[in-house]
């Protein structure tokens, strides 16, 4: 007989990237022991999971915009964490601009941190920001705890967070390749945008039309130069445009730099064909594109060129979309769907023959990995024992006033998904169950200030003309 703080019995779970019939013993918050399923004998309490549930490692998101401080009536840590819960996602990683001050220097970063004490359903973790007026002061903000930094290629809609001209991004490379931390980028080209047309009216080819492809593929170019003069590890965050997937696949092969990739839900479910006219719920930045660009995102993913799937939950408050308007140039740029998008994306990703392992892959190991989360977002001896049981035949059609987001406003009003999380643990204790969240505020803020960076910097890449 072993005492166990918790055992789980799972007809189903998804670890090594396959499913298996196991029993999971928790002690102390960590998976102490896999065994065959039926196997072991505990003393402590045992869960045993339905028929149609499989247990999956805890989701991860690491594109989430908290707006704590200085926005919380947007979103704050407490709705955030507990709609995160409700998804099966027990580790948030937070952006750095949508919250006032912005989180690029040491005092925002300390300023998050009281925000967010003592309001969390799951981890949360924080990337800070690299713009023009920090760089140079970015090994303070990975010593204090930053899992990485965020940058602007274009204009972030924010003032306080300006983009980085070419040079500023090789600057902010360079600094972020001596500390063996991660550069996301917001992959958008300031000088594609020069010549665009704004945003402006109801009618969404227009708004499309301000943003086309060659404007990610531009900024898309310039990461991967950056990241081979410097050898940084760059993520490109929220890729909309499927174009930009071959330049991706040639520069990132075994002798290329380390650029990793991510796309989200509404890329990968919404396509720009069926968008109305005003129906400004569906703006963000970059856009929703074509079927055909939603489809070659999913070979995408299949051929692993994009490595993770991650909400950009942007909310706002519902002013800001002007939806009396409709006026796409007016609106607020961002989705809101962080409690839907396991939803979303096991629903689009079951009808194209993919399986819970690809789900688990995208939404919970790699995230983990880029954040450096090593004891998350897999079923594994040792590791964290956070866990979903999630149910991938359950149907139900989306209901925004139930959804427990702050802002509800989002473009899956009516959608009927299939797959949904029953019950949610965070090391080992449940922090969603019986559809409610369990309460209590388990969540732990992530990062521990350390005296000096322990990443060791990544090898500089070979030169290749095409990126140069």
């Amino acid at each position: 007989m072993t005492a166990l703080s918790l055992l789980i019995r799972a007809p189903r779970a998804v670890l090594d990237g396959s499913e298996q019939a196991v029993d999971i013993g928790v002690r102390d918050g960590r998976i102490e022991l896999i065994a065959p399923f039926g196997s072991v004998r505990s003393a402590g309490p045992t869960t045993t999971l339905a028929d149609d549930e499989v247990l999956l490692p805890g989701l991860v998101d690491t594109h989430v915009h908290i707006n704590e401080p200085g926005h919380p009536d947007w979103e704050g840590f407490a709705s955030a964490t507990r709609a995160a819960a409700g998804a099966g996602i027990t580790t948030l990683v937070d952006m750095p601009l949508d919250s006032e001050p912005v989180t690029t220097t040491l005092a925002a970063l300390a300023a998050k941190r009281r925000a967010a004490a003592g309001q969390c359903q799951v981890d949360v973790g924080f990337w800070a920001g690299a713009t023009p007026d920090n760089l140079g002061t970015l090994a303070g903000l990975d010593a204090a705890g930053a899992l990485g930094f965020k940058c602007f290629l274009a204009d972030s809609g924010v003032p306080a967070f300006a983009p980085l001209t070419p040079a500023e991004l090789v600057s902010a490379m360079a600094e972020v390749a001596a500390l063996g931390s991660t550069l996301l980028v917001h992959a958008e080209s300031a000088a594609e945008l020069v010549d665009r047309p704004p945003p402006h009216g109801q009618r969404y080819a227009d708004f499309l039309d301000s943003r086309p492809d060659a404007v990610e593929q531009q900024a898309v170019l310039e990461v991967i130069s950056a990241a081979r003069q410097t050898g940084a590890r760059a993520h490109i965050v929220h890729l909309s445009s499927a174009q930009a997937l071959g330049i991706l696949a040639r520069a990132t092969g075994a002798a290329g730099p380390t650029v990793t990739a991510e796309t989200c839900p509404h890329y990968l479910s919404l396509a720009a064909e069926a968008v109305p006219d005003g129906a400004t719920e569906f703006a963000c930045c970059p856009p929703i594109r074509s079927k055909a660009n939603q489809d070659a995102l999913w070979r995408g993913l299949r051929e692993a060129t994009l490595d993770m799937v991650v909400s950009d939950h942007s909310p706002c408050a519902p002013a800001l979309k002007h939806l009396d308007s409709g006026d796409f140039g007016l609106a607020w740029g961002g989705i809101s769907s962080l409690q839907l998008g396991p939803s979303v994306v096991w629903t689009q990703a079951r009808q194209r023959g993919f399986a819970l392992p690809d789900l688990a892959r995208w939404m919970a190991q790699r995230p983990a990995e880029l954040a450096g989360l090593t004891d998350k977002g897999r079923i594994a001896e040792g590791a964290a024992a956070d866990l979903v049981a999630f149910a991938p035949e359950e149907e139900f059609t989306v209901e925004p006033d139930r959804l427990l987001h702050r802002q509800p406003l989002t473009p899956y009003r009516g959608a009927r998904l299939t797959g949904r999380a029953r019950t949610t643990w965070l090391a080992g204790a449940p922090v969603f169950a019986a559809g409610q969240p369990v309460a209590g505020n388990r969540g732990q803020l992530l990062g521990t200030p350390t005296s000096a960076s322990s990443r060791p910097a990544g090898p500089a890449g070979p030169s290749d003309p095409e990126f140069a």
